[in-house]
């Protein structure tokens, strides 16, 4: 047995030298290298490691050399105030629903956001209507909102307070936000948006708008999903006079560390330099390379790029520096996933039909060319999978509100016994993190076979242990 297991098995995955196709976005350290600023960072990273002494500033009280880099990261995407967030992007959009949204609340909520917003829900004890998505069901991909739908919702419920919105999804895909944030603000309400996966919008024009240009109040955006810098950190943006400041500085604080890694603020501070000072080169140079292999790759058999036409709203757009690899039905993503793993190749993520790659301009085309040789030798008689055909699944009918679930008895049941039954855990895939069933919402079978179908193909799948889920006993 290793006497140190985690630094033994990190080591044990860096020896493999696997393409990373994933995040982080500066790929094992390359996009610190490629700059003399970063090799700075990189030399120096555990000498950075520092706490708030004299002439260093403090998160929590900036007045220095910290405030000086929220103003210019500030300054760069054109916000009223930029925060630096070392607890990711789960405590930005905490912050977020605090300062928004008061106890009882009604929020209109995209059904697959993250699952930090949800949990967000319940610890402010909100009350969700959810809204639908479109579906493509030639491949089994959720795509962006619904706007027939969401219009619908809004005159519905003239009472809720805001709207809270994904920007991208993990497909990549984004929906018209500007449409949806212009109408949520006819009606009064607030507009935040979950852009985890989408820091480096708007750096070119290949790429979607940036969310903090759309009319939203506040964006929550991931710096290390897709920006050279460290995992666990992210950018919150105050985007409209609507929120009050001074609230919104005591809940980011609140759900901020009261050590912050000094690091982590470092490489955040450099990935803005990054983007400012080469993004729009390098993204232009990234977007051509994947437009080059998503042709290439379109031409396998049985496979298919995501891309805009695809879509069902010529508004809504997708970020091109992603794959969303998607083979034909009859064919599992998942066994696409092992058998690129199986050559070295690290995806994202996967489900029953596609395979989400991820890039940054620290993926060289050798990457590329490595990765559409491993598909055109894939055998896709290999994949065949027409055990269970996943679909889009109805919105679960809600008996409790999510927050009240809390404080109710609950008891541990067969996932194959819990038909019928109110759910008391959110029950989560993971990546990308998006509930199939959440809190107070009622099991059906549609469900139990997805929950089982993510789990007969080992994915990671929370809420659910050994079988066994977590429900509310009625009465």
């Amino acid at each position: 047995m290793s006497k140190l297991p985690l630094i033994d098995g990190i080591m044990k995955y860096i020896s493999e030298k696997n393409s990373l196709f994933c995040m982080p976005g500066h790929k094992q350290g390359k996009g610190f290298l490629c700059t003399d600023e970063g090799k700075k960072f990189y030399d120096n990273l555990i000498k950075f490691d520092l706490t708030e002494v004299d002439g260093l500033d403090n998160l929590h009280h900036a007045e220095g050399i910290i405030k000086e880099a929220e103003e210019r990261l500030s300054s760069f995407y054109g916000t009223k105030k930029s925060y630096f967030l070392v607890n990711g992007s789960t405590s930005g959009n905490l912050a977020m629903i605090f300062a928004c949204f008061n106890e009882g609340d009604k929020v209109i909520v995209e059904r697959n956001c993250h699952r930090s917003i949800f949990n967000s829900i319940i610890m402010r004890k909100l009350k969700p209507v959810y809204i639908k998505n479109d579906f493509n069901y030639e491949m089994n991909a959720p795509l962006a909102i619904d706007e027939e739908y969401f219009l619908k919702l809004l005159d519905e419920n003239i009472d809720a307070k805001g709207v809270i919105i994904t920007y991208p999804n993990y497909y990549g895909v984004c929906c018209n936000l500007e449409f949806i944030a212009g109408e949520a603000k006819k009606r009064g309400m607030k507009v935040i948006v979950d852009s985890a996966h989408g820091a480096h919008f708007g750096l070119c024009e290949e790429l979607p708008k940036s969310a903090v240009k759309l009319g939203c109040d506040m964006v929550v955006m991931s710096a290390h999903k897709t920006l050279p810098s460290l995992t666990q950190t992210a950018y919150l943006h105050l985007c409209s006079d609507e929120i009050e400041v001074d609230k919104l500085d005591f809940y980011v604080s609140s759900f901020l560390t009261t050590s912050p890694s000094y690091v982590f603020m470092a490489s955040m501070d450099y990935a803005r330099f990054y983007i400012e000072e080469k993004g729009y080169s390098e993204y232009k140079k990234l977007i051509n390379i994947c437009n080059k292999y998503a042709e290439k790759i379109d031409k396998i058999r049985g496979m298919h790029i995501l891309n805009e036409a695809d879509l069902n709203n010529k508004n809504q757009s997708i970020d091109k520096t992603r794959f969303v690899i998607n083979v034909c039905k009859g064919y599992s993503g998942f066994k696409l996933y092992n058998y690129l793993k199986e050559n070295f190749i690290q995806p994202e993520m996967c489900d029953s039909q596609n395979v989400i790659l991820i890039f940054s301009p620290f993926n060289c085309e050798e990457e590329f060319k490595k990765l559409y040789e491993v598909l055109i030798k894939c055998n896709i008689e290999e994949l065949e999978d027409k055990s269970f055909d996943l679909k889009e699944l109805s919105i679960p009918s809600m008996e409790m509100a999510p927050g009240d679930v809390l404080n109710s008895k609950k008891e541990v049941m067969d996932i194959y016994e819990a038909e019928g039954e109110i759910c008391a855990d959110a029950v989560v895939p993971y990546p990308p993190g998006v509930p199939i069933i959440m809190p107070g919402e009622v099991i059906s079978k549609e469900i139990i076979e997805e929950i089982n179908y993510y789990i007969k193909n080992n994915a990671l799948v929370m809420g659910v242990n050994e079988g066994k889920v977590n429900t509310v006993i009625r009465g």
